[in-house]
């Protein structure tokens, strides 16, 4: 069952913001390359407010995520990209539907 997820909220520099959904929309490919990682969305919630929702079935997928090539790109270009650090939440399903 795919009870556990990230939530990764990304708020762009003021010049930056199109580079980040670009940079985004580009890592589609990268989750879709992850068996371990059957749910992944790339979410824009306004002009520089983006965030990653993404879920697993097992702490062994969620933690490979993390240290998978999405990450290492966003944390590669974060200093760029981002006007603070990603806030990056684990979050267990407490109910499913």
């Amino acid at each position: 069952m795919v009870n556990l997820g990230l939530y990764v909220r990304l708020e762009a520099k003021p010049d930056k913001a199109t580079a980040l959904e670009e940079f985004l929309r580009g890592a589609l490919p990268l989750a879709k390359a992850e068996t371990g990682t059957p749910v992944w969305y790339a979410l824009k919630f306004g002009p520089r407010s983006f965030a990653i929702f993404d879920a697993f079935a097992s702490d062994q997928d969620r933690d490979a995520h993390l240290n998978g090539p999405i990450a290492a790109a966003l944390m590669a270009r974060a200093d760029e990209l981002l006007a603070s650090p990603p806030a990056i939440e684990r979050w267990d399903a407490l109910a499913v539907k």
